[in-house]
């Protein structure tokens, strides 16, 4: 059984339970784990069945290039990088998720990465009126805040070099603390974590996903990049498996592990 299958029975059997609509399913994984792969899959076979589904991604909320650089001369030059809590829009994701509880068509906003910035609202993607359920996924989906003393050593050498002060994780740690990431996900019906086997494996898999692109990426490159998400994707990996509602246990290779 692969992922996307354990998600759509899962979808399925929240479809009967929960007479909310949109029923909302939050996905997390570190990066390249999957999520919008699963995501699409499941989507596809949904509709297939009548069941009217789409799904944006926490990207796809990340706030434009333009309001990034300002935080970087403002806060800290590390939210120049998107990515981490801090970096959405977070009231964008929240207008959108009432006008689909309102019942309306809507058009769910999309990220260029090659432009690293929000694409137009022209290529935006469009959903019909009476959306049935939403995958939401993302790196971070619903995860929590640190505890203050957590945040005391640097985990990497770009917290321990870029930030030796801590102000930037401190910043970040404060925004998904804060109203605007707690309301966006205290919308979610459903929690589905992806899990992976370890941090030790997502620079592969982040290397995998950046080489189907037009770009050659250098490992160097990608350690820098995923150094971002160290944190919080071990604090997630620590600390969600506990309450999310469905666990899916990865192996290396990103198959369902099996054996657990």
């Amino acid at each position: 059984m692969t992922a996307a299958d354990l998600v759509e029975w899962y979808v399925r059997a929240a479809l009967a339970e929960i007479p909310r609509r949109p029923l909302v399913i939050g996905i997390c994984g570190a990066q390249g784990s999957g999520k919008s792969t699963v995501a699409a899959a499941v989507v596809e076979r949904l509709a297939a069945s009548g069941i009217a589904a789409a799904t944006v991604s926490l990207d796809d909320l990340y706030r434009t290039r333009a309001d990034r650089l300002a935080l970087a001369a403002t806060v800290h030059p590390l939210l120049a990088t998107r990515g981490v809590p801090g970096t959405h829009d977070t009231a964008l994701g929240l207008t959108l998720f009432a006008a689909l509880d309102r019942r309306e068509a809507v058009r769910l906003p999309r990220f260029d990465k090659r432009s690293d910035d929000r694409a137009p609202e022209s290529k935006w993607q469009p959903v019909v009126a009476g959306l049935d359920v939403l995958i939401f996924e993302g790196w971070c989906v619903d995860a929590v805040a640190q505890s203050d003393a957590d945040l005391a050593d640097p985990v990497n050498a770009l917290e321990r070099n870029e930030d030796s002060d801590g102000r930037w994780r401190a910043y970040v740690n404060a925004a998904l603390g804060g109203p605007g990431y707690r309301a966006l996900f205290a919308r979610i019906d459903r929690l589905i974590l992806l899990a992976a086997p370890g941090f030790e494996v997502v620079a592969g898999w982040r290397t995998e996903q950046e080489r189907r692109g037009a770009r050659a990426i250098t490992a160097a490159e990608v350690g820098r990049f995923i150094a971002h998400y160290e944190r919080l994707t071990r604090h997630i990996l620590a600390e969600m498996p506990a309450r999310a509602d469905l666990v899916i246990r990865l192996a290396p290779e990103r198959s369902v592990d099996h054996s657990l």
